[in-house]
């Protein structure tokens, strides 16, 4: 009897044994499966951050691609290619890159980031096409593009010079805008956004710069170090590709989770003073330290050739491969800047980065000649220069002009804060020329430029100390802040939100 109970007994015990055995098991398999799962939920995460705003990267490459097929075309228009012309012909794009931002950011915040990012990329390959076709003495109608779309291109002979415009302004709007939204979908994306959204932006920026300065001796160097029409039609066409292949990644792009939640569905009725009058303070900040910004840096990006190539005599490989050099340095500065600003906060970075350009530009400007006779302490001085620009304002003004606004209105704001950067360029890429042109000498000209650089950068820090706001990493937050502040003030916002919370 006592031998049956404890077979018994031991037969249960095994029974149970078994059982938690299994239940040890269901338990594991489900708990792989949940790590699989966010893993590939982060994966994904992040590449959507990623796509979205590669298309900058197209936007850097047509825009530097320019600064260096200025130096080509001085040698093939001689008579033609004169101070005035070479600013033109830099500033050829901006008037629909600035419609392009304005337009693109009402229309994303109408119907989609997603609508925006095909639209720009489509536009984009068709201008350029145009710009490389181009020949003869007749204009192309771009003029008809830039006011239909706000990003078009064309170009067209002046006497005997050709004139491009690529203008991709509506990229600004789109790319940021989808990025930052796309790197609040989860805590994993939202900790790391400075990271993520600055190598989205203005790393990719940056590697289209650096991208074009390759191209650029690789092409030179293949037509034997000679400036001929070969070189610009292949330069500009290389252009074509790089959106091309950006569409294809994006054709599996969705909006974001937060402008489905806050998107206003009438169309025709937007709450745009009321935000305004909410948001004046930031908007004043974002959009006036980017015009600064950029009156800074695109100038001083497309007289990188010229500047360079007035130290002693230089080949045309030469002069473009020292170029190459100094822009590679905004890479590092960039990628450096999106780990610092997740870190210490956007506004310190911001800060950070403006005071460290002034400090270099008024050791540029003030060593001008000494440094004349040594080249290389030139090249990384101007190259730590081009480093500092990147890590913080260069970064920043992406990031903090999208976090700083609502959802509702974040292409709108952005818009305005973009185009106003691209007002400085047109600025500042006629008055640096123009400065350094007014002076006896060269040097003296360049002297000057970069003191008037410093003076800008201490500016435009006292401008983010006071101005920008530091706003909680959720965009959520903000969102239902600014909801609260709509109701408040009887705006019905049961028109806000393409879906329905549970």
């Amino acid at each position: 009897m006592d031998e049956k109970t404890d077979r018994r007994s031991i037969e249960k015990s095994s029974e149970r044994a078994s059982d938690e055995q299994v239940q040890i098991s269901d338990e594991s398999v489900r708990g792989v499966a949940r790590a699989q799962a966010e893993r590939s939920s982060k994966r994904s995460s992040v590449i959507n951050v990623l796509v979205s705003g590669f298309g900058l990267l197209s936007d850097g490459y047509n825009i530097q691609i320019i600064g260096y097929m200025n130096v080509v075309l001085t040698d093939l228009y001689p008579d033609a290619q004169t101070t005035a012309m070479k600013t033109r012909l830099s500033n050829s794009a901006l008037v629909g890159e600035v419609v392009g931002m304005l337009l693109f950011g009402l229309c994303i915040d109408r119907w989609g980031r997603k609508l925006g990012m095909f639209a720009t990329t489509l536009l984009l390959v068709f201008g350029i096409t145009l710009a490389t076709a181009a020949h003869g003495r007749i204009r192309l109608g771009c003029c008809c593009l830039r006011g239909i779309a706000g990003v078009g291109a064309g170009e067209y002979y002046n006497g005997s010079a050709p004139r491009s415009e690529v203008p991709t302004g509506g990229e600004y709007s789109v790319c940021a805008t989808q990025a930052t939204e796309a790197a609040d979908e989860n805590d994993y994306v939202r900790k790391r956004r400075g990271i993520l959204v600055g190598s989205a932006t203005i790393v990719s920026l940056n590697s289209g710069f650096i991208s074009a300065s390759i191209v650029s001796i690789i092409v030179i160097a293949a037509y034997g170090g000679k400036a001929t029409n070969g070189v610009w039609r292949v330069c500009f066409g290389v252009g074509i590709f790089l959106p091309l292949v950006i569409f294809l990644f994006r054709l599996r792009i969705v909006n974001s989770t937060q402008f489905h939640k806050h998107a206003i569905r009438d169309k025709r009725k937007f709450p745009l003073w009321l935000a305004v009058k909410r948001y004046w303070k930031p908007l004043l900040g974002c959009a006036g330290t980017w015009f600064l910004y950029d009156f800074i840096t695109y100038p001083f990006g497309l007289l990188t050739p010229t500047i360079v190539a007035g130290f002693g005599s230089q080949t045309l490989l030469e002069s473009t491969g020292w170029s190459a050099l100094v822009g590679a340095f905004s890479l590092p500065g960039a990628i450096a800047g999106g780990f610092l600003i997740d870190r210490i906060g956007r506004r310190q970075t911001f800060a950070f980065g403006f005071s460290l350009v002034a400090v270099f530009a008024f050791i540029l400007g003030g060593a001008m000649v000494p440094l004349r006779a040594k080249f290389p302490a030139f090249v990384v001085l101007f190259g730590l220069f081009n480093t500092f620009l990147s890590l913080g304002p260069g970064i920043c003004t992406f990031l903090v002009s999208t976090e700083s606004f609502p959802t509702p209105l974040r292409g709108h704001f952005l818009g305005v804060s973009a185009a106003m950067g691209k007002v400085g360029v047109a600025i500042g890429t006629q008055v640096f020329p123009s400065i350094i042109a007014s002076y006896p000498t060269e040097i003296k000209g360049q002297q000057v430029a970069f003191l008037i650089g410093a003076g800008i950068a201490v500016l435009s820090t006292s401008m983010v100390l006071t101005l920008i706001p530091d706003r909680e990493k959720q965009l959520e937050s903000e969102d239902a802040l600014f909801k609260a502040y709509l109701e408040e003030r009887g705006w019905d916002t049961s028109r806000m939100g393409l879906i329905t919370e549970d």
